[in-house]
């Protein structure tokens, strides 16, 4: 499975990270707007996200409940029809929950940095070093690290897991 290194970090001050970002990504973000459906599933995450009424991404994943830099192992499927994968996954599986964002995503060498606003929690910062075949975990997280300092994200900000389940606490 592709891999990446994430991490995740509450936003106290969002203008100030989206100056620190735009410095060193040097391009306009993209805006996108996301609603993940997330599934019950036995292992893992599987959750739909509805980009729009003829896009959407299918997506597994696995992920430690860590603070700080860990690894990602996903798997990713492309639909046209998302409302209706919608209705089969929440009759087979049942829906765990539903998580809705705005996203602004910038890319930075071959990190994605997303500032997100997420409906009920508020806003975050995170970052997904997506890893080259010739790059290991250990070098993704130095990667991440070196990110965290240029962003000056606070390691008391770190969040261990999935919106989803900041959700459900």
């Amino acid at each position: 499975m592709p891999t990446n290194i994430e991490i995740k970090a509450i936003v106290r001050d969002v203008i100030s990270l989206e100056n620190l970002v735009r410095n060193i990504a040097k391009t306009d973000p993209i805006l996108l707007f996301q609603e993940d459906i997330f599934f019950n599933v036995p292992r893992g995450r599987l959750k739909l996200r509805i980009l729009a009424p003829d896009k959407g991404e299918l997506i597994f994943y696995e992920r430690p409940n860590i603070c700080g830099p860990k690894q990602s192992s996903y798997l990713k499927a492309e639909s046209s029809d998302p409302l209706g994968l919608k209705e089969t996954l929440t009759k087979a599986l049942g829906v765990k929950g539903v998580v809705r964002k705005t996203r602004k995503l910038y890319l930075y060498e071959q990190t994605r940095i997303h500032i997100d606003d997420v409906e009920g929690l508020g806003s975050f910062v995170e970052l997904e070093v997506m890893l080259q075949e010739n790059q290991n975990t250990e070098d993704g997280i130095v990667i991440a690290e070196n990110i965290i300092l240029q962003l000056k994200i606070d390691k008391k900000e770190l969040v261990d897991v999935a919106y989803i389940d900041l959700l459900h606490r």
